[in-house]
């Protein structure tokens, strides 16, 4: 209890900033605050014909800004130079100003001769600034209503005619369905279409329209993905291309999931497929998860929402964002939320999540910036095993039956601070560097299913306990340059990490015999009290271990034509474990070393289409012990990967991939001493995958999914070969659509309709017993209009029962969530 009001006091120190800088002078704009990192510079705002009612240029310091003003969000800014004019055109636009259809304003400020906005054919309009001495430099900053140009004077990208060049944006990009770039695969912030490998994003309008609560409900929209074994629904553990993963990244640091991440600060979700160890070291080569967080904006903004649904379920969750001084250089962000609910299964065991995420910038100079962020979160739910297998399918159970006890519960508390400075030498060189601390106490305390007498329906039970406490410091440094080798153009990114992370925990359990069993068909409940964690006597568990990795790694992002691009790169890791019993004081230690390579070709015939291919590899630390006492060499994963990423129109992308993961040296028993392992074993996994995201017509949106996947095991001594592996479907598909009317009086009114469908699944890899496949339909009712948002969810529509996933054995099983249905109200100013 100390730590944890250690650091309740610490962070409440912290958000003391925020009230207190409220009362400074209000600030015009941020704009020289950088935006955060993988925004992508186009403004996708555009859903219908919006009117510009008005058009200001105002000084500030030496240069000047440029205000049209709208009834709402302006979007998909396309800009070029042309000259010493930088043109920009809005489309589905058109201007509507008191005094006529132009602007025009000569000479407003030393360095610009002319600025002008104007109608276009085709509903667009141009907007002209033109430079005295060459194309000005402009930053962007986009709000509910309107938009805004910060001019400089004078140090413009020169460029010949036509040229595109990029602008900065300083407010918070609606990308809608359409995102354009991304940072995981490659950390830098790449265009999808040229990068040589399956990465998805899921944009921040899908997790809001969703109304999406917990991870698995964003990602669940990917190709790929299927729910994993969360410790009795507690975590995030997802199944990527067929392999298991319970790490996960956040803003480019990895961590390990622990519980439910908290999607209040989220901007977007990544999905990168296939082996990320060339830029992350230990990983599981299937894929990986990346959240990125939402930045503080140059606008000051202010919401605040209401979910109230079924199950007593009550949410609450504020986001205050803007200018902390009046000189533009320092900004916040804070996102609060609060949760309680009493789910559907047995007891009505309550759940109960705090959480809370601030976050300062700090605008160093025109070329400095730097961020800190902290994430606290506390999180109480039932710890809750699900129904057994009985034969070959999961037992024929009332949905909220519950084979636990009352008072079964896990509690998770999080903490995270760090910070990311990146400072610009020129344009073409530029470092970046940060650190991340986190920590995490869990604890658990639960009857747990054991053995099943499918004659008579007895479970056999016992008592545990775990009590762990994580703590993880990670640092990284990336230099990143872009030069040019004759015609060839480079982005080259040198960097290191490292990464210590500490696990110290028990587990303890009543001795056998001593905990009662359960009829599953007639449960009988409270034959004993809830033991205290010292009458568990039975440790098996009492210890800690810890894991330094130490990371290099270099890629070059290479142009070798217009439309032929390389991507080559390769990292060398060095792990050191060491882990120590507390009871006997024995300790051990060893010491691994990998070298992770990638490369890809990607190829656009024409501009729209860009093919790939790519061939990259994963390793993993081996916990496995042969006979002679050594320690079993690390797991390796090696992938092939060929795709298609289509872009229909400007805001509707298809995505195609076929690949083959294959995972060796696993720990498998050996045959010759059944005591000790060998690394002879093998998986394999192929599948083919189609993605779809964007807008198809004005107010019409969709995200899309259909997967393929063949997971076996390929080699074992401890189950048969072409057994399948558990939790993965062969065929999945998702879709969800919306469409929002564009005018007239029911303008804003909005529907949603998604469809989800689960293919038959193994529930072990002993291939024991299956899971059924299910259709699942969400359907979404919401009304937007002006800074007002309404929306009425309705999860698993028809109240369809289904099996989510499976533990690593038969008696651990995460049941679906039934018919719910949710309203919320939101509001910003």
């Amino acid at each position: 209890m100390g730590v944890r009001l250690q650091r309740l006091v610490w962070l409440a120190g912290w958000l003391a900033l925020v009230p207190m800088a409220a009362q400074a002078e209000t600030a015009l704009s941020l704009q020289d605050i950088a935006q955060p990192s993988g925004q992508a510079a186009d403004l996708d705002l555009a859903q219908g014909l919006t009117q510009i009612t008005g058009v200001r240029v105002e000084a500030e310091g030496e240069g000047l800004r440029l205000v049209l003003d709208a009834e709402r969000g302006l979007g998909e800014l396309t800009t070029a130079v042309v000259g010493s004019a930088l043109v920009a055109e809005i489309p589905n636009a058109v201007l509507a100003l008191p005094g006529g259809e132009s602007f025009e304003q000569f000479g407003p400020t030393e360095g610009i001769a002319l600025v002008s906005v104007t109608n276009e054919p085709g509903n667009r309009v141009r907007v002209e600034i033109t430079g005295s001495d060459g194309p000005p430099a402009v930053n962007v900053s986009t709000g509910a209503a309107g938009l805004v140009l910060g001019i400089a004077p004078g140090v413009g990208l020169a460029g010949g005619e036509d040229e595109v060049i990029r602008i900065g944006v300083t407010g918070e990009g609606d990308e809608g369905y359409a995102p354009r770039n991304a940072t995981s695969a490659t950390r830098t912030d790449t265009p999808l279409r040229d990068i040589p490998q399956s990465i998805q994003v899921i944009p921040r309008q899908v997790i809001e329209d969703q109304q999406v609560i917990r991870l698995d409900e964003a990602v669940r929209n990917v190709s790929g993905v299927s729910q994993g074994d969360g410790f009795a629904g507690t975590l995030d553990r997802f199944t990527i291309r067929g392999f298991s993963q319970l790490s996960s990244l956040r803003n480019g640091f990895l961590e390990e999931n622990i519980g439910f991440r908290d999607p209040a600060n989220l901007e977007r979700i990544e999905v990168l497929k296939g082996p990320a160890s060339v830029l992350y070291g230990s990983l599981e080569p299937g894929g990986i998860i990346s959240v990125i967080t939402e930045q503080p904006l140059a606008e000051p903004r202010y919401s605040g929402e209401l979910l109230v649904g079924n199950g007593t379920f009550i949410r609450s969750a504020i986001d205050l964002t803007g200018p902390l001084s009046s000189d533009d250089s320092l900004g916040y962000r804070l996102n609060v939320a609060y949760e309680t609910s009493e789910g559907f299964r047995g007891f009505d065991q309550g759940v109960e999540r705090i959480f809370v995420a601030p976050v300062f910038a700090w605008q160093i100079s025109d070329a400095s910036r730097l961020v800190v962020d902290l994430e606290y979160l506390h999180d109480e739910r039932p710890f809750d095993s699900g129904p057994v297998a009985n034969g070959d399918r999961v037992a024929d159970l009332p949905r909220n039956r519950v084979l636990g006890e009352l008072n079964d519960v896990r509690e998770v508390e999080e903490f995270r601070v760090g910070y990311l400075f990146e400072h610009q030498f020129n344009e073409n060189l530029r470092l970046r560097n940060g650190f991340r601390y986190n920590s995490g106490d869990s604890f658990d305390l639960a009857f747990r299913p054991v053995t099943l007498d499918e004659e008579t329906g007895i479970l056999s039970r016992n008592v545990r306990s775990n009590d762990d406490y994580l703590e993880n410091y990670a640092t990284q440094t990336n230099l990143i340059g872009e030069f040019s080798t004759g015609s060839i153009d480079h982005t080259l990114l040198l960097g290191f990490d490292f990464n210590r992370r500490t696990n110290i925990g028990t587990q303890s359990r009543l001795p056998l015999g001593n905990t009662p069993s359960i009829n599953i068909f007639d449960p009988e409940y409270g034959l004993i009290a809830t033991p205290n964690v010292p009458e568990l006597t039975n440790v098996v568990r009492d210890g800690s271990d810890r894991t330094d990795i130490f990371g290099f790694y270099v890629q070059d992002q290479i142009e070798i034509l217009d439309n032929l691009n390389l991507l080559v790169g390769g990292r060398f890791d060095i792990v050191e474990q060491q882990s120590f019993t507390h009871d006997t004081g024995e300790s051990s230690g060893r010491s691994d070393a990998a070298f992770s390579p990638r490369i890809g070709i990607l190829y656009q015939p024409i501009e729209p289409i860009s093919l790939y291919a790519s061939y990259s590899r994963s390793f993993a630390p081996n916990f496995g012990t042969a006979a002679n006492g050594s320690f079993l060499e690390p797991e390796r994963g090696t992938q092939y990967e060929i795709g298609m990423r289509g872009e229909i129109t400007n805001n509707l992308a298809v995505t195609l991939a076929a690949y083959e993961v294959t995972k060796t040296n696993i720990a498998t028993t050996d045959p010759n001493n059944d005591a000790f392992s060998i690394s002879a074993g093998e998986q394999r996994s192929r599948g083919i995958e189609l993605d779809v995201l964007g807008q198809v017509l004005p107010g019409w949106n969709i995200i899309a999914a259909y997967t393929y996947t063949d997971a076996q095991v390929t080699e074992s001594n401890d189950f048969e070969s072409g057994n399948f592996v558990q939790n993965v479907p062969r065929n999945s598909a998702s879709l969800w659509t919306t469409y929002e009317i564009q005018s007239g009086t029911l303008e804003g009114l909005g529907f949603g309709l998604g469809l989800f469908y689960v293919g038959e699944r193994q529930g072990d890899l002993d291939n024991s017993f299956r899971l059924d496949s299910y259709l699942r339909t969400d359907a979404a009712l919401y009304y937007r209009r002006d800074r007002w948002r309404a929306v009425l969810n309705i999860k698993n529509l028809f109240d369809r029962s289904y099996i989510e996933g499976s533990e690593f054995g038969r008696t651990e099983i995460t049941v679906g969530t039934p018919f719910t249905i949710i309203g919320s109200i939101a509001v910003e100013f």
